[in-house]
């Protein structure tokens, strides 16, 4: 048989496994007509992510880190871009629904660790702005938010 070393830990349990890492990342076309919005900043830009919600890839990133950690259904299949319920949505709300199914689970954030890759605009400045809406957002310490 089978030991129980091997058995595939179960999502329902979290003594099965207390600590669990997500990956999550997004990418987005620059559109000319469009709201620039990261991390849940609105950025004066002349261009915007091209999407069906607000694009913010930044929340995007960090909901499928949080679902793949829960071994769940991907951002995309939770909120599918051909619902019209989801046109132009806030992508804060896909952050609200990935912190439940958290917490639900017994789950909290140990960390968060973003990579953002965008040759324009520069954003050093607003960084700081963008964690502590993660961190208000995932009702974490903003100690445990870093945004690179």
């Amino acid at each position: 048989g089978t030991s129980d070393r091997w058995r595939r830990p179960s999502i329902e349990n979290k003594s099965d496994l207390s600590i669990r890492i997500g990956h999550g990342y997004d990418i987005h076309r620059l559109a000319e007509g469009r709201e620039l919005v990261i991390g849940g900043v609105l950025i004066p830009f002349e261009k915007g992510a091209e999407a069906h919600s607000d694009g913010d890839v930044i929340y995007h990133s960090v909901v499928d880190a949080i679902l793949g950690a829960l071994c769940l259904p991907d951002i995309g299949q939770l909120f599918p871009d051909n619902d019209p319920k989801w046109k132009g949505a806030d992508s804060s709300l896909f952050m609200e629904e990935a912190y439940k199914r958290m917490i639900g689970r017994g789950y909290e954030i140990g960390n968060v660790d973003v990579t953002l890759i965008l040759q324009l605009p520069k954003v050093g400045d607003i960084k700081p702005k963008m964690a502590e809406n993660i961190a208000q957002l995932l009702r974490t310490p903003l100690n445990r938010i870093n945004i690179k």
